[in-house]
């Protein structure tokens, strides 16, 4: 693999371990390190990389919208999940939204060479399942087949801005904001914004702490 790898993580001692994951797996790789979800679309536009590793915790992220808004608006860069969140309800999440793969923050530098030669090879990576499922795991599929307009007007929504201010932020009409959430509650199963606001909550996954020195 010789087309840059991005690392987006806000850790510079986890960023350096995936580094040195990523060189051992593929000594001519270029390595890209960045520590904003910000940063890594700007490496993303600027460069065709071969992988994102992503954090879904950094300064200006939280959960797994980032991994959503990455696989819908750059759908050719693969997308594997580093997290010190290793529920298997987050994980099958991910996978569910279209990450590659899904390497905890616990793993040893052996298992994340493992992963990244899996996920290179063009296979997925993820834990072993331990028969424990997400019932709620239908709604990432719901989630993950909003358009780019559903899914920002799904994050206006979040914030609480109406109709109105909602058209100005997009430089569109009410009309067509009115068309677009009567799509995105069709496509959530969501009978108004209250419910739609609680589905996309699904997305915020809490960070659980993690030794980064051992």
């Amino acid at each position: 693999m010789t087309a840059p790898v991005i690392i987006a993580d806000d850790h510079p001692l986890f960023r350096g371990a995936l580094r040195q994951a990523v060189e051992g797996t593929w000594p001519d790789a270029e390595v890209i390190e960045v520590a904003t979800a910000g940063a890594a679309r700007e490496a993303a536009e600027g460069t065709a990389a071969q992988l994102l590793l992503l954090d879904i915790h950094m300064a200006d992220s939280r959960g797994l919208s980032a991994l959503l808004e990455f696989r819908q608006d750059f759908p050719a860069i693969p997308v594997a999940i580093v997290s010190a969140s290793e529920s298997p309800a987050v994980w099958q999440a991910a996978r569910r939204l279209g990450a590659s793969g899904f390497i905890p923050k616990s793993a040893d530098l052996a298992a994340m060479k493992e992963a990244l030669a899996a996920i290179g090879a063009g296979d997925l990576w993820f834990p072993e399942d331990d028969g424990g499922a997400d019932s709620d795991l239908a709604i990432y599929d719901k989630l993950a087949s909003l358009t780019p307009a559903q899914r920002r007007i799904l994050g206006y929504l979040n914030q609480g801005l109406l109709n109105k201010q909602i058209a100005f932020e997009m430089d569109i009409t009410e009309a067509t904001v009115k068309a677009h959430l009567t799509a995105l509650f069709r496509k959530l199963g969501a009978v108004n914004r209250t419910q739609a606001v609680l589905i996309a909550g699904k997305l915020d996954v809490d960070e659980a702490a993690t030794d980064l020195t051992r």
